[in-house]
């Protein structure tokens, strides 16, 4: 398994970068990886500080020889945790990573008392849901708004967007 290891404030930057150019970035990337659905970015500082300001939010990066390699929020509740922001290096995708990492971050919220996780995957990305579906998770029904007027998570480039929430017991 592999070893996460919590964020410090002077990884943000990276973590920002990184996420971005993961999520919004098509250049050299699988159309399913990317949120076409959505332009601009995808996170900036002051939207990482209000994720990390809620009780129980950890940011954890993986890292090996010393390359941050990717990382991954989790927000503690009491027993159902949350997952956001999964995210590998683009250069590194491909390889089983995504499915590396998203088993350590379920480890890790299993070891800390999570008993299930939870996450939001935009309802119009059928590829990206299937993905998670294959790893143990399921849609529950629950729907969430998109953040319409928040530039800070990106403009979308078509009406409609919205999330299903989806779970996995641990």
């Amino acid at each position: 398994m592999i070893a996460l290891t919590e964020a410090a404030p002077a990884d943000h930057p990276a973590v920002i970068a990184m996420t971005n150019r993961a999520y919004r970035a098509p250049a050299g990337q699988a159309a399913w990886k990317v949120e076409t659905l959505v332009g601009g970015q995808r996170i900036d500082a002051s939207l990482l500080a209000d994720d990390l300001a809620r009780p129980g939010a950890r940011l954890l990066i993986w890292r090996e020889g010393g390359e941050h390699l990717g990382h991954v929020r989790l927000d503690a509740a009491d027993g159902a945790w949350r997952l956001a922001m999964l995210t590998i290096d683009p250069d590194r995708q491909d390889g089983g990573l995504g499915r590396t990492l998203l088993a350590a971050a379920e480890a890790f919220a299993r070891a800390h008392g999570a008993r299930t996780m939870r996450l939001s995957v935009v309802h119009q990305r059928p590829e990206l849901i299937a993905w998670y579906a294959r790893r143990g998770y399921a849609v529950t029904g629950e729907t969430e708004p998109w953040p319409d007027g928040d530039d800070r998570f990106g403009v979308p480039t078509q009406p409609g967007l919205y999330f299903n929430v989806l779970e996995k017991a641990l």
